[in-house]
């Protein structure tokens, strides 16, 4: 039946050749804070932030596909995906964007969601939280000290 619906056949088996044995999509979380609100402290947290989460769950470049950065508004004098381009990372889709306004926030703070590819069962990935960003999630900043 849902072959028939999406053109038969044909792109039943096209998706199979295409899909059967493909290394399962995830998304690693984390987040840190910046110092202050200058270029080189929001790229020296980002860049901190990316080399923890490589580390922590042993990624190979090759296998992000995209990642999507967040910074709380009080941060704007830099992209927080320049430090990611700045690591290498130049065949990896990048964006940027600005978090809502919320009450009691943790101030200057970049968010990560990167999209990978890794046989890693989602329990397994290691969500990296650094600096006032553990505060975000106690739970996943405690697993990462014991």
């Amino acid at each position: 039946m849902i072959s028939a619906l999406i053109g038969g056949e044909h792109w039943l088996q096209t998706y199979t050749k295409r899909h059967v044995g493909a290394m399962p999509i995830r998304a690693i979380r984390g987040a840190t804070t910046a110092n202050e609100n200058t270029r080189q402290a929001i790229l020296d947290a980002t860049r901190e932030l990316l080399l923890a989460i490589v580390q922590a769950n042993q990624l190979d470049v090759a296998d992000i596909i995209s990642v999507w950065f967040t910074m709380t508004p009080d941060l704007d004098a830099a992209f927080p995906a320049r430090a990611a381009r700045e690591l290498g990372w130049t065949n990896v889709a990048l964006l940027d964007a600005q978090a809502p306004r919320v009450v009691n926030d943790v101030p200057r703070c970049i968010r990560v969601m990167i999209h990978c590819e890794t046989n890693r069962t989602a329990s397994d990935l290691r969500h990296i939280y650094l600096r006032e960003a553990k505060h975000l999630r106690p739970d996943w900043a405690k697993e990462q000290t014991g």
